[in-house]
């Protein structure tokens, strides 16, 4: 009998036509396409954890998941195997041996995201599906001006959206950024956040919320009242999820296995 190993898997993958990452009836999701490739390399069933559970038509470059087999293939086949067998719109990043404990979800420390907009009187056609487009100009001053404010340890119970209630709403962000991609010309702009949690649709509840204030809707420092109120009545809409990417997971430097 072949002891279990556990295996750290980065993915990255283009949201739009899956239902999520979690595992649903009559749903076609990440979690059900990566376990079938895991299936289909070891001859195994077994469950696979994330570092999170994005929603339908969010993307990802650094998904972690933690994943345990008996097969003894070395990392580098698993990983050409796994994306041989994979939908071209999800990719196995990088596969490497985690201690037997390792669990995505609870040892991470760190989690990125970025929400990408574009602003300006005509939609980028080819972008649609991964930026969330606002008419008009929207002045990203102001909008890093606010971000700046709702940096450091905060309750954010403003931005929780119902349907998945944590215990406690405070989380740390370390870094909120707003700038213009010169990558793509004056008309995309990028949030950048890095927290050491995030509540059910944080991140696209602060992006709704800047776009206010990018409008010109409120000032900079209506967020620090928006923030003090703990109400998500007062915040800004949920932005749309095609522009949503989880960038990059953090964990503390563990042992090998």
């Amino acid at each position: 009998m072949q002891p279990v190993r556990c295996l750290k898997l980065v993915l990255a993958y283009d949201g739009g036509r899956y239902a999520g990452w979690q595992s649903q009836q009559r749903e076609d999701t990440i979690q059900d396409r990566l376990e079938g490739a895991l299936r289909e390399v070891t001859g195994e069933q077994r469950r696979t954890i994330a570092s999170g559970r994005t929603d339908a038509g969010v993307h990802a470059w650094g998904q972690v998941v933690s994943a345990r087999t008996t097969s003894t293939l070395a990392c580098d086949v698993f990983l050409r195997a796994l994306n041989a067998n994979l939908p071209r719109d999800i990719r196995v990043v990088s596969v490497a041996e985690a201690v037997p404990s390792f669990h995505a979800i609870r040892d991470a420390v760190r989690k990125r995201y970025r929400y990408v907009l574009q602003d300006g009187p005509i939609q980028d056609v080819f972008a649609r599906a991964y930026c969330w487009y606002v008419p008009g100009t929207l002045d990203e001053s102001a909008m890093a001006q606010a971000a700046s404010l709702m940096t450091g340890t905060r309750d954010f119970a403003s931005f929780q959206s119902t349907g998945s209630p944590r215990t406690s709403t405070v989380r740390t962000v370390y870094e909120l950024s707003v700038n213009r991609d010169p990558h793509h010309g004056a008309s995309r702009i990028v949030i950048d956040v890095e927290a050491n949690g995030f509540l059910y649709n944080m991140v696209r509840n602060i992006a709704g919320t800047l776009m206010y204030v990018g409008r010109g809707k409120h000032p900079f420092d209506w967020v620090c009242e928006v923030l003090d109120r703990r109400d998500r009545r007062e915040a800004g809409p949920t932005a749309p999820p095609q522009g949503l990417f989880l960038v990059s997971v953090q964990y503390p430097e563990l042992p090998s296995a």
